[in-house]
């Protein structure tokens, strides 16, 4: 499995009132992923609401890190409906290319639930992965979805919240928590205004390796940020930086372009 691909997901890893958008949405965000402090990839997200339905592509060229981060592309996508109160996914796909290698997720949802799903290749269920039952496929969203909040205001209830993932390969929990306001004033990123942080606890529950360190890592880690701004008026709010210390050094994600 291509190494890298956990950049986009970690760091985005990659969750929401309900707000009556105010117009259709027609919006890209651009962003840099740094490990250590050394840039490792550029990523876009395009996101696209008619009201109704939703759309989210993703793609990303990542530089790669030595043996730590293979280099290569990814794209995902996910989309569905949009008219309430959170975005709630039909279809979800991911594709990462690196070292000649491709790899790749295609999953469908219905009613909140997983309705099927396809890894090409396929994890082998070695002795220490934990294995995915059907109940672990239920009341869930895709990962791309659920870190792009919808709501009324900047404040802390868009950090208010409890969502359960499944990416093809893992089903895991999130839960975010308020942990203050910020100003954003860096001329070098793409906004410049009111941010809120949002502290986040990764809970993994099924599909994961139990001797993974990253996914232990991450299940351990105190340290996994999120400051989100708003995207305009559109009454949706996206990630302005994202902070997730690792033992290799803090893996960010920060905005470097907005428009809508």
């Amino acid at each position: 499995m291509p190494s890298f691909r956990f950049a986009p997901l970690a760091a985005l890893a990659l969750l929401v009132s309900n707000p009556a958008l105010a117009q259709d949405v027609d919006a890209r965000a651009s962003y840099v992923l740094t490990l250590g402090g050394i840039n490792i990839a550029a990523m876009n997200v395009d996101l696209t609401d008619d009201g109704a339905r939703y759309r989210l592509d993703l793609r990303a060229n990542v530089a790669g890190l030595g043996s730590m981060v293979a280099s290569g592309t990814a794209t995902a996508r996910s989309e569905g409906r949009s008219s309430g109160a959170v975005l709630s996914a039909d279809e979800f796909g991911l594709q990462t290319v690196a070292s000649g290698e491709t790899f790749s997720i295609d999953a469908s949802f219905a009613g909140g639930n997983v309705a099927a799903f396809k890894v090409e290749p396929p994890i082998l269920d070695n002795y220490d992965r934990v294995p995915l039952e059907r109940r672990h496929l239920t009341g869930v969203g895709d990962f791309m979805s659920a870190f792009v909040l919808k709501g009324n205001a900047l404040d802390r209830s868009l950090c208010q919240r409890k969502t359960s993932i499944f990416t093809g390969v893992e089903r895991f929990n999130i839960s975010m928590s308020y942990a203050g306001d910020d100003q954003a004033t860096s001329p070098r990123t793409g906004y410049q205004g009111p941010v809120v942080l949002c502290t986040v606890d990764y809970d993994p529950v099924a599909g994961h390796f139990t001797t993974s360190e990253i996914t232990n890592y991450l299940a351990d880690s105190d340290r996994i940020i999120i400051w989100y701004a708003p995207l305009g008026a559109t009454g949706y709010f996206i990630p302005y930086r994202v902070l997730l210390g690792t033992n290799m050094g803090d893996l960010s994600m920060v905005l470097t372009g907005m428009q809508y």
